[in-house]
């Protein structure tokens, strides 16, 4: 995905009221922007860190502009986590992603069959059956190169393992049992941090979601992180990365 308009370079002055953010522009003009991120952003909102912003070009917007990218030591951090579906589908429709290449249809933010709230997408094919995908943008970076999910904690992230889970029990409320459909459900982690080398839980924010997450693994529910490289101009698929869980020490 490649930036139009060109980012605007700036220095975050301080994130605050969750959505909102202070930022210095060029000659030290001063601007609140709007912030899209809902989990702590640990270790990429320090004040006076070097920063880029997204202009919507909408002046009928509050604040027509959104914090993008936040440099955290040496590495680009994208903090919008509405980018993490746009190069994710990006990448989906492109092919890009083999272990989920090959399915007919793409569907944007099904409903949860049997449940409450909606999954990000739902692959399916008349021969390969369903797969249902849940997103998740990881940007905080751990030590040795490792980065973990969640920042903050979050039942919601919670509950959405345990749907993925529910897809790939027998369930009368999702299917005829005499015309069982085959299920995948699938988490993916879509790293925007140029410095994470290794996706992981962060079991000392939220122990309760590592547990959730490796019974749903035991039982079937397939866990990937791809990385894409975060830069002012672009944001592009760079690899898959090893998820691992619990985190191993670091070395």
């Amino acid at each position: 995905m490649i930036y139009r308009p060109p980012l605007v370079e700036c220095r975050l002055l301080r994130r605050h009221k969750r959505f909102l953010a202070d930022v210095e522009l060029a000659g030290g003009v001063p601007l609140r922007v709007h912030c899209a991120n809902t989990g702590a952003m640990t270790g990429c909102s320090s004040p006076g860190s070097q920063a880029w912003l997204w202009d919507s070009g909408n002046a009928k917007r509050k604040y027509r502009h959104t914090l993008e990218l936040v440099a955290s030591g040496r590495h680009l951090v994208c903090v919008n986590t509405a980018r993490a579906n746009q190069v994710f589908e990006a990448a989906l429709r492109s092919s890009l992603l083999p272990p989920l290449a090959g399915y007919a249809e793409l569907r944007r933010e099904p409903s949860i069959p049997g449940g409450k709230g909606r999954f990000d997408f739902l692959l399916s094919d008349p021969v390969r059956g369903a797969c249902f995908i849940e997103l998740k943008s990881l940007t905080l970076s751990l030590e040795a190169g490792y980065g973990a999910f969640p920042d903050a904690v979050s039942e919601r992230a919670l509950t959405h393992v345990a749907e993925l889970q529910r897809m790939l029990w027998p369930n009368s409320r999702l299917e005829s049992p005499t015309q069982a459909v085959r299920r995948r459900a699938v988490l993916v982690f879509c790293v925007l941090h140029n410095g994470v080398e290794t996706a992981t839980t962060a079991d000392d924010i939220q122990p309760a979601y590592g547990e959730r997450l490796r019974t749903a693994m035991a039982e079937g529910v397939e866990i990937y992180a791809w990385r894409w490289r975060v830069s002012p101009r672009a944001l592009r698929l760079d690899r898959r990365i090893p998820f691992v869980s619990p985190r191993s020490p670091a070395p």
